[in-house]
């Protein structure tokens, strides 16, 4: 199935404890829900300042950015680096995967614009919904025009890159997807996340005072109404990342 195809996560968050010993942190979650038989995964840990080498991007097929507590808008030193690494790969014209901060760093390589989400954070399960260019293009895939993912984000791609599109939005967000040429593609959501790492989240936030209590207590309420449509997310993103749309 992998026919030996290489592929890099670029890790932008720091792993909780938590997340290490249930997932094998971050790096754990998105292999066992992209990696197939026969492939080689890689992590680079690049809020941490480790990136690939010129000559190593060149052995991948694709790479796949992670969430992250930091703002995509911000311009510390990894993330400015992570930018110029994203416009590399842009030009070899590499499958590129962001999810949550990926989503929005990929934007502003791009060219688009991020910021604080206007309508404040969203954390739960959200239905987002697919365009009528993004229902063709997944058609192949016998996937709902409607989608559950887990989100947890308080920014959002404000503006979009030229030549960028919007293929998802969601009632609080205008963005939820969006697609740059055949080889670029951008999710606000989760769909790695399973519900026990949003519970886990929602407790850090709330620990350390994004988030008031109430609102947490609202939020683990409400979770157990509506499950992310896991399997329907696992195809749609390896599909795109691995060229079979």
């Amino acid at each position: 199935m992998g026919d030996g195809k290489r592929f890099a996560v670029l890790l932008c968050a720091e792993d909780s404890d938590y997340v290490k010993k249930r997932y094998g942190g971050y790096y754990g979650v998105f292999v066992e829900m992209l990696a197939e038989e026969g492939e080689a995964w890689e992590v680079f840990k690049v809020a941490n300042g480790e990136f690939p080498d010129d000559d190593e991007i060149a052995n991948f097929d694709g790479f796949v950015i992670t969430g992250s507590c930091n703002d995509a808008h911000g311009n510390d030193v990894w993330i400015c680096k992570l930018i110029a690494l994203l416009k590399k790969l842009d030009s070899l014209n590499k499958k590129v995967l962001g999810i949550c901060f990926g989503h929005q760093i990929l934007s502003r390589a791009l060219g688009g614009k991020t910021g604080r989400a206007i309508s404040g954070w969203d954390i739960g399960v959200t239905a987002i919904h697919l365009s009528s260019s993004a229902s063709t293009l997944f058609s192949s895939l016998n996937i709902p025009t409607t989608l559950s993912v887990i989100e947890c984000h308080q920014d959002e791609v404000r503006e979009l890159p030229p030549e960028a599109e919007v293929i998802a939005w969601s009632e609080k967000t205008g963005v939820e997807m969006f697609r740059y040429g055949d080889h670029m593609m951008g999710i606000q959501g989760h769909p790695e996340y399973t519900k026990d790492i949003l519970l886990h989240l929602i407790d850090r936030l709330m620990q350390l005072s994004f988030i008031e209590d109430s609102y947490a207590d609202e939020l683990k309420a409400n979770l157990g109404k509506v499950e992310p449509d896991k399997d329907a997310w696992k195809k749609l993103c390896t599909s795109f990342l691995k060229g079979r749309l």
